[in-house]
């Protein structure tokens, strides 16, 4: 699979407001935590996003991590294999994303495979489209360009999220991700409920320390002092 062309016009505009938001500090933060989760096998990438797309491409560290979150012998991600080849990457990508999903991340907060994998756009070479001197054709670019911000938020809810869990898998330090918070369900008897209906909401105002001193009886003129 080729990888595309540069971006022109819009679609570079678009790709440069992507990759600003992409957090250096937030990157280190998740190597460590991938590195200590998965075990000291796994090789530290050199600092970078390309260097840190280019870690986690092929989806077996992400397979490992995803399964190391899970008792030994019931990861979601049987069989984990190094390979060359685009599409059983992209596969090994995918079942990450579906075990993350079933492991409690909001699909709202899963990255796609194409912001992770960066190949050819699917009208073919990207850079070489038929619009002049404008080279590609900004949306198909789009399409087919990577956006490891996402990839990286991705990561950090479900580093949160195995810390919420307390199941005991979590290597790491905590504190190297935000808390997530947590429901707290309060459940009342049926006479504490009755009595709430009752109770008139101070958001619909009071009676207390009303009074009818001082009105003039129906019928009677107003009297003007």
């Amino acid at each position: 699979m080729a990888n595309r062309g540069p971006s022109y016009g819009l679609s570079r505009e678009v790709q440069q407001k992507i990759d600003r938001q992409y957090d250096p500090e937030l990157e280190q933060v998740l190597v460590q935590w991938i590195v200590a989760q998965c075990g000291g096998d796994v090789a530290r990438p050199e600092p970078g996003r390309d260097n840190f797309q280019q870690w986690l491409k092929d989806g077996t560290v992400l397979c490992r991590l995803i399964n190391s979150l899970h008792p030994r012998g019931q990861g979601p991600v049987g069989k984990i294999q190094a390979s060359a080849m685009a599409f059983k990457q992209m596969e090994q990508i995918s079942q990450f994303l579906q075990a993350a999903e079933r492991y409690g991340i909001a699909a709202t907060d899963i990255f796609q495979t194409v912001d992770l994998w960066e190949g050819e756009c699917p009208r073919g070479d990207a850079g070489g489209g038929d619009l002049g001197d404008g080279g590609a054709d900004p949306a198909v670019a789009f399409l087919a360009g990577k956006n490891m911000a996402c990839v990286q938020r991705t990561l950090m809810n479900l580093g949160s999220l195995a810390v919420a869990k307390g199941e005991g898998l979590f290597v790491g330090d905590p504190n190297w991700f935000p808390k997530k918070s947590q429901e707290n369900r309060r459940v009342f008897s049926e006479d504490k409920l009755k009595e709430g209906q009752s109770v008139i909401g101070l958001q619909m105002g009071t009676n207390r320390g009303a009074s009818q001193a001082g009105m003039t009886g129906y019928g009677m003129p107003r009297q003007i002092l």
